[in-house]
């Protein structure tokens, strides 16, 4: 009978900051030992970041990273840590064509101990890692105290064969994966029904190490686990926070002991943080302290406002007011109200005398005087970018990206876009979901989030209301012309968000939308709309992926084509 206690250490990496994802490495390492733990184990690619795309191309940075790792092995050491196995993930090179790998290594008494290369390189949806890497082709078992631990990397237990039908040969007494999977909506299950499969394919308990935090438009959402040889859930970490779980196994014991198993979230929760957690690492990793965006009183500047709050704070939001001439009393209120809500900084810059001005030498009529305006807003709203040194954020949804229903170099400018994968019926979701947990007692910034993982209740809303009520019942409106509803150029978000669905995520055709039993003339409406914004959609700022098909990271088509079916 051998006992032996792992450690899932769950951490928030940054791509090309070898000293500070090693330092990590060396504070959860710390912290694991004096938890009396055997092995520790890191998400995939720890020590480079994840996704690192084609700075593993260049050698400097392997050479780089493979000397952090040796010296981290030495740190170790001398931290008197030496006896620790510590599986951290990063980049390696093929000696033999001179290209990458992507590498798993077991550092212990002072040395780079052991090695493994990953065996599947994923070339699909956000994956292109079979054009970077060069594929390892053994499997490794590494020997702790008699303990057989067979080792493999996030897509090596997605395909089947390969190492996990060869580790299923090798009588191993568990097998540790290290991950980067990012997030989507409806993964955790996924991932923990494959993870009961291989536990049941090698006989022996499966524990499955994720990363989390934001990187680029990729969010990780953690949820490391741990399960049984028969598929019993052991452990399981919190989603969107960095953590340190522990897991004792005994390799004698048919049924191993269970652990703590943190609660999972609830699912508009679950998108709502995800979203958030991808703003505020965007913006840390990024260097940016604050966010500038226009508030119009509608729902999607008020969501972003929301949820940018929760990432950096109130006071760092720095909301802008842009009325018109056709902007309604109503729209101006509920854009103060958000901002009196929130604590942020609120200005008003009429853009009437500046569309006067252009008028005047332009004579602009119909779309294009609508344009002007959206664009007169998109100048302001850099200008306070430019000059605050603020993260200038876009508040367009998934359904008005799917079909164009913006306008390019007005509404569509900004760094970072928090609600790009989002529907805009799922914003209503989202917004109605906050003001609920607002009610219950979440602050701004009480998210349970990477930095709060003590568990702070964020600064108290008045009245328990975050987005006004108003925002989210009132009938949508760019507010271009007068009396104008999204509704005269849109079919009801209700029934566009149906057919988008299943044109964009399911990727049905004409033919499949007629049968889905949607109207002609609504499935050629949209069809229409879709096809011809490509262009709009490829000049997009990005923003965090939360949806199966996100558009620019899953789904890209050409921007001129002929075929309608």
């Amino acid at each position: 009978m051998t006992d032996i206690r792992f450690a899932l250490a769950q951490i928030d990496t940054c791509v090309g900051d070898l000293d500070g994802n090693a330092e990590k490495v060396l504070q959860y390492a710390r912290n694991a030992a004096a938890n009396h733990a055997r092995v520790v184990a890191f998400p995939e690619m720890t020590l480079t970041g994840y996704p690192i795309e084609d700075l593993a191309l260049r050698a400097t940075f392997r050479t780089a990273a493979w000397n952090k790792a040796n010296w981290l092995a030495t740190e170790l050491e001398a931290d008197g840590l030496g006896d620790l196995f510590v599986v951290v993930g990063t980049v390696g090179t093929d000696r033999a064509h001179g290209k990458p790998l992507n590498r798993l290594v077991v550092l212990h008494d002072g040395v780079v101990w052991a090695g493994y290369d990953k065996h599947f390189l994923p070339n699909y949806g956000v994956f292109d890692e079979f054009r970077i890497f060069t594929p390892g082709d053994k499997s490794v078992v590494l020997d702790v105290d008699g303990v057989r631990i067979g080792v493999a990397i996030c897509e090596d237990i997605w395909q089947d064969g390969g190492p996990v039908a060869e580790l299923a040969e090798r009588g191993i007494d568990v097998l540790l994966t290290i991950n980067g999977s990012p997030y989507e909506e409806g993964k955790t299950d996924t991932r923990l029904a494959l993870a009961r499969r291989r536990a049941a394919e090698v006989g022996a308990p499966l524990i499955y190490v994720n990363q989390v935090g934001g990187q680029d438009d990729l969010v990780f959402d953690g949820g490391s686990f741990v399960v049984d040889s028969d598929g019993t859930l052991l452990e399981r970490s919190p989603m969107f926070m960095e953590d340190l779980a522990y897991i004792n196994l005994n390799t004698a014991a048919d049924k191993q002991l269970a652990g703590r198993i943190a609660a999972k979230p609830d699912p508009d929760e679950e998108v709502y943080t995800a979203c958030v957690l991808g703003l505020k690492d965007y913006m840390a990793k990024n260097h940016f302290t604050g966010v500038t965006l226009g508030l119009s009183g509608g729902i999607d500047s008020a969501l972003v406002a929301a949820m940018a709050a929760d990432a950096c704070g109130g006071s760092n939001v720095h909301g802008i007011s842009m009325p018109s001439m056709y902007s309604s009393d109503g729209s101006k209120d509920d854009a103060a109200d958000l901002a009196r809500n929130l604590g942020a900084h609120y200005d008003i810059q009429p853009i009437e005398p500046l569309f006067e001005a252009y008028q005047h030498q332009l004579h602009l009529e119909g779309v294009a005087a609508e344009n002007l305006q959206a664009r007169i807003r998109g100048v302001i709203v850099m200008a306070y970018s430019n000059a605050k040194g603020l993260l200038a954020v876009a508040t367009g949804n998934k359904s008005e990206l799917a079909c164009g229903y913006s306008t390019i170099y007005g509404d569509a400018v900004g760094g970072y876009a928090p609600i790009k994968d989002l529907l805009k019926t799922r914003v209503w979701e989202l917004s109605r979901w906050r003001n609920k947990a607002a009610a219950e007692g979440m602050g701004i910034g009480g998210l349970k989030i990477v930095g709060n993982e003590r568990g702070s209740a964020g600064v108290p809303l008045k009245d328990g209301v975050m987005i006004p009520v108003n925002s989210i019942e009132k009938a949508p409106s760019a507010e271009l012309r007068p009396g104008q509803k999204d509704s005269d150029s849109l079919p009801e978000y209700a029934l566009l968000d149906q057919v988008l669905a299943a044109y964009i995520e399911k990727a049905h055709g004409r033919a499949d939308l007629l049968a889905d039993g949607f109207d002609e003339a609504t499935v050629d409406t949209v069809m229409r709309l879709v096809d011809r914004a490509e262009w709009k959609r490829r000049q997009y700022p990005l923003g965090p992926k939360v949806t199966a098909l996100a558009f620019g990271r899953d789904r890209r088509l050409p921007i001129t084509s002929a075929f309608r079916e």
